[in-house]
C-alpha cells in the first residue's frame, strides 16, 4: 500500500508565473514558447553548418508550419484519442480550441509530420534531411513540456511506495513523479541519443527521424506502466494496455517502416548506380 511517510512533499509551485492585469504567464506557455526558441535556434545552427540544406528564410517559413503542425495536431489528436463526453453542449470548434487545455503529444507529431511533407512538397525540399534535423531538437520541447505537465500537477503516476514518490495536491497517497520520468527519457536521453545517430561519419537521410521514433515509442510503452491512466479511458485492452501505449507502438512502428523504406531507397540507389552503361555501337 502507499505510504506518506516515505514520500516527497509536491514543491506546489504555482502554474501561473505572474500576471499583468487580466493576462495570466503560465509555465505551461513558457515550456512551448521556449521548446520554439530553442529549436528554432538549433535548427538554424543546422542551416549555418550545412546539415539542414535549407536557407535562413526558408528555415523561418518552415517554423511557421512546424508551429501549426504542433499546436493544431496536438489539439486534435487529443480531442481524438482521449477526450470524451461534451457531446452537443460542445461548441463546433472545440476540436481545434487549443486555449480548453488537452494537447496529445502523438497528435503533434501527426501534425509535424504533415506539415514537414507538405511544406518539403511545396519548396521542392529535401523532406527526409528536414525529419532528421527536427528529430534532433525536438526532445528539447518534450523536455520543457514534461516539466509544464509536473509543475501544473497533471498526467501524474501511479501510487507507489518507492522513497521518491510524490503526494501531489489534494491527495493522500504518494505517487511515481511519471512526469520527471518522461522529462528524462524522452528530453536529453532522447537527445543524445538522436545526436549520437546524426553525428555518424556515415549519414544516410532518415535514419535520425527513425531513430527517434523507435525510441521515443519504447521509452513512452515503458514509462506508462508508471502513469495514471486517464480517467475517462482507463485501460483500453487487456487489463493493462493505455491509450499512450498504443501510440506508442504505433510510433515505433512507423519509425521502422520508414527505415524499412529508406533501406529500399538506398539498395534501389545503389543497384541503379552500379548498372553499367549500354555499349555504343559504330
Amino acid at each position: 500500500m502507499p505510504h506518506i511517510v516515505a514520500a516527497l512533499t509536491y514543491p506546489a509551485v504555482d502554474p501561473v508565473l505572474f500576471r499583468l492585469g487580466p493576462l495570466a504567464i503560465r509555465w505551461y506557455g513558457l515550456a512551448y514558447l521556449a521548446a520554439f526558441l530553442l529549436g528554432y535556434l538549433g535548427l538554424k545552427r543546422m542551416v549555418r553548418s550545412g546539415r539542414l540544406k535549407l536557407s535562413d528564410d526558408q528555415l523561418s517559413d518552415l517554423l511557421c508550419w512546424l508551429v501549426a503542425g504542433v499546436m493544431l495536431g496536438g489539439r486534435v489528436g487529443w480531442w481524438v484519442f482521449y477526450h470524451r463526453g461534451g457531446g452537443a453542449s460542445e461548441p463546433w470548434y472545440e476540436p481545434v480550441a487549443i486555449w480548453h487545455g488537452g494537447m496529445s503529444f502523438h497528435g503533434g507529431l501527426a501534425g509535424v509530420a504533415v506539415a514537414i511533407i507538405t511544406w518539403a512538397w511545396r519548396n521542392r525540399a529535401p523532406v527526409l534531411n528536414i525529419a532528421d534535423c527536427v528529430a534532433i531538437v525536438a526532445p528539447i520541447g518534450l523536455f520543457f513540456g514534461r516539466i509544464a505537465n509536473f509543475i501544473n500537477a497533471e498526467l501524474v503516476g501511479r501510487p507507489t511506495s518507492v522513497p521518491w514518490g510524490v503526494v501531489f495536491p489534494g491527495e493522500m497517497i504518494a505517487r511515481h513523479p511519471s512526469q520527471l520520468y518522461e522529462a528524462l527519457l524522452e528530453g536529453p536521453l532522447l537527445l543524445l541519443a538522436a545526436w549520437a545517430v546524426a553525428s555518424r561519419r556515415r549519414r544516410n537521410e532518415g535514419r535520425t527521424a527513425t531513430a527517434f521514433l523507435v525510441l521515443y515509442g519504447v521509452a513512452r510503452f515503458f514509462v506508462e506502466f508508471t502513469r495514471q491512466p486517464d480517467d475517462q479511458l482507463g485501460f483500453i485492452a487487456f487489463g493493462w494496455l493505455t491509450m499512450g501505449q498504443l501510440l506508442s507502438t504505433a510510433v515505433s512502428l512507423a519509425g521502422i517502416g520508414l527505415w524499412i523504406g529508406v533501406a529500399v531507397r538506398r539498395s534501389r540507389r545503389i543497384t541503379s548506380s552500379s548498372v553499367p552503361a549500354p555499349a555504343a555501337h559504330a
